[in-house]
């Protein structure tokens, strides 16, 4: 009997199983890259969490959350006592109105961002800022018409620029406490500004060219003081609003 022929194409070094060996290696390589990564000890979601994020509760609380917490208390520091002036010295019902809405909407985000702050140990200022003291001595050195402008552009532009924050904080943020806290903050923000807008005082032009001109919020040079005047931090000549003192040890809430 004529012995058979050797097979042709079978076997690991036929054409097939070199096909099947190199697709095998190649997703090898692929897979094992993202698991020798993943599985080194506090790497796992290194493209989330950065060192000033900290982990609590109501999830991770990054440096902008904290942020974002503390310029929701400043914002109240200030426009609370800017709300109270325009209602005692507006000559129009429309900024005596925007006065009241600012009272309003400030009362109750500072109420929420106390709370918010103290679960999250979220250390909180009792004092408005330089700059934003600096906006109340322009307010309280104005009367009449000259104090509905200034207070319709700047409440108007510092408005503006913290819409834009609220808008980033509620795109990013993984904290569910943070994030609802921007949900009323966007709601008060959006509310201020339409009504603000309603006092046919803001000067839309300027408005625009002070947004674009910087990344801060600055009164407007047509509606505020002369940028290159130092304005006198003095301290306001009615009574105005005070809010409570935030906690002075916020009780942390970071996740055992």
């Amino acid at each position: 009997m004529r012995p058979r022929p050797p097979a042709q194409g079978r076997g690991i070094f036929s054409g097939t199983g070199i096909i099947v060996i190199g697709l095998t290696a190649t997703l090898a390589a692929l897979i094992f890259p993202v698991w020798s990564y993943a599985d080194r000890s506090g790497t796992a979601g290194a493209s989330v969490l950065s060192d000033q994020t900290v982990t609590t509760r109501y999830g991770p609380l990054s440096a902008l959350d904290r942020d974002f917490v503390t310029k929701v208390r400043l914002a109240g520091l200030w426009e609370l006592p800017a709300g109270q002036q325009a209602e005692e010295k507006g000559t129009t019902a429309a900024v005596r109105t925007a006065g009241q809405h600012l009272i309003d909407g400030h009362t109750f985000l500072d109420e929420r961002v106390r709370d918010v702050a103290a679960q999250l140990g979220v250390p909180l200022p009792n004092q408005p800022n330089a700059q934003q003291q600096q906006w109340l001595a322009t307010l309280d050195a104005a009367q009449g018409v000259d104090f509905d402008r200034k207070f319709a552009n700047i409440l108007r532009l510092a408005h503006g620029r913290v819409f834009t924050v609220v808008a980033q904080v509620r795109a990013t943020t993984q904290n569910s406490l943070v994030r609802s806290l921007a949900d009323d903050a966007n709601t008060t923000v959006l509310d201020h500004i339409k009504v603000l807008e309603a006092t046919g005082d803001v000067d839309f032009a300027q408005l625009a060219r002070d947004m674009a001109a910087s990344s801060s919020p600055a009164p407007s040079v047509s509606a505020a003081a002369d940028p290159g005047q130092v304005v006198p931090l003095a301290p306001s000549v009615s009574p105005t609003y005070t809010l409570p003192p935030a906690a002075s040890s916020p009780r942390a809430s970071a996740q055992p």
